[in-house]
């Protein structure tokens, strides 16, 4: 129930927000499609992308796997109008601040730490290490939400989903 459950939902419920899709270079997870989810790319490819200047922005996340916003479908996007989300982290929300300073950035925080331990336990797609990598990210970026224009609790997807689209300027579904 975390980033992405509540993007899904906005992709389902609210079809005129577009949003961005991340390359990245780790495996796909069960379910996951290339071009959907993610752009699926290798580290060779990912490089090149970098140094091209083909990201918005670029990191590695939990210590392991590169993430990046492809540069040029944003700025399509936002050159028509459209509504537009980036699903990212505390590191890529930086440099997009940086980039695109006029950007409203909004924090998605779980409901409580323990909270937060549940559902990535019972998620069941890592293994302890990795669960443990993960817990020691969140901690740095709930330490860093005071930097974002608004915070919004993720204790329930769909309201969590109400309150992100109207603070892009979208009215919620009753």
């Amino acid at each position: 129930m975390g980033k992405g459950t509540v993007s899904a939902d906005i992709r389902k419920r609210y079809p005129q927000v577009w949003l961005s899709v991340s390359a990245t270079t780790r495996k796909p997870r069960p379910g996951e499609v290339d071009g959907v989810h993610y752009h699926f790319v290798s580290g060779d490819e990912f490089a090149r992308m970098v140094s091209d200047h083909q990201l918005l922005e670029w990191a590695v996340v939990h210590g392991r796997n590169w993430y990046g916003t492809p540069r040029a479908a944003v700025e399509e996007q936002l050159s028509r109008g459209v509504p537009s989300l980036l699903e990212i982290d505390l590191a890529g929300a930086r440099q997009v601040r940086a980039a695109m300073p006029e950007a409203r950035f909004i924090f998605l925080a779980p409901p409580s730490w323990d909270e937060l331990v549940r559902r990535l336990v019972g998620r069941g797609t890592e293994d302890e290490e990795e669960r443990e990598r993960r817990l020691a990210t969140a901690k740095v970026e709930l330490a860093a939400a005071d930097e974002f224009d608004h915070v919004v609790v993720n204790d329930e997807v769909s309201r969590a989903t109400d309150q992100i689209v109207a603070l892009m300027g979208i009215r919620p579904h009753d």
